[in-house]
């Protein structure tokens, strides 16, 4: 017989939960409001409320531009790092070839390798072939980084899926492609779509990989917001960075909505 603990006596636990959350959150939330001060000054809370950042931060060219770059190198990797981490968790699950935990090893490794020395490496790498501040190269340095956490969560809701139904379809004359598309993908849908929000979020606020490899007109939005910090403090920087939080935030708050949605239907 389970025994129920009041939530009298969790009090506690409640408290301690709340005080870690304040700690983790309200940091990063300060500076919303810092972003709509109409002082030159980052000061808190604001004397006087105003857009005039954000109206500087559309109508400088470094900061709007780098916010441009920062979102089609975002995009265009998981356009291209969703396909290949789906293609690779499909394959490690229904296969059974050798060498295959050696390949799951391969394929996660680059999230155990500092992002520091990754970023080393490929400078290197790209300066032979001319790719430094190139889109291709943060696009390609970005895939690699994001490819094991779109593996990682496909597997996931793989491994909750019942391979046998796509038997069924293969048994009844569909193709493996046709199979896989029609009846595997759309049970996986909400997993893939994790892992491609993984994918664009990873690329768009990576800062260390960014102060190697993008530069000139091709600059990212955090290497920009880094040199502003280092030289100045330019009170846009806020404003920046609340966007930033947006953007980050708001696509998983949606899909996590949309997903309990569904769950409870």
């Amino acid at each position: 017989m389970e025994s129920h603990i009041p939530h009298s006596h969790r009090l506690w636990l409640y408290i301690l939960v709340g005080i870690l959350l304040a700690f983790l959150i309200l940091p990063s939330l300060l500076v919303v409001p810092m972003s709509f001060n109409h002082s030159t000054l980052m000061v808190f809370p604001p004397q006087r409320w105003s857009l005039r950042w954000y109206q500087n931060f559309l109508n400088n060219p470094t900061w709007f531009d780098s916010f441009v770059i920062s979102l089609k190198v975002a995009v265009l990797t998981m356009i291209v790092a969703t396909p290949i981490g789906v293609a690779a968790a499909y394959s490690l699950h229904v296969g059974s070839f050798r060498f295959r935990r050696l390949i799951e090893f391969i394929l996660t490794l680059p999230m155990l390798v500092p992002v520091i020395l990754m970023a080393i490496g490929l400078f290197f790498v790209y300066a032979r072939f001319s790719m430094i501040n190139s889109i291709l190269g943060l696009v390609l340095a970005y895939t690699l980084l994001s490819i094991p956490f779109v593996l990682i969560t496909v597997a996931a809701g793989l491994k909750t899926y019942d391979m046998s139904q796509e038997m069924v379809a293969r048994s009844l004359g569909a193709s493996w492609f046709v199979a896989f598309f029609t009846v595997t993908l759309p049970q996986i849908k909400l997993s893939v779509i994790s892992g491609a929000l993984f994918a664009f979020i990873i690329a768009f606020d990576e800062v260390v990989i960014a102060q190697f490899l993008s530069g000139g007109s091709n600059a990212t939005l955090t290497k920009v917001m880094f040199a502003s910090v280092r030289d100045e403090i330019d009170p846009t920087i806020a404003a920046v960075s609340t966007i930033l939080l947006f953007v980050t935030i708001l696509p998983p708050m949606l899909l996590h909505i949309v997903a309990s949605h569904k769950r409870s239907k």
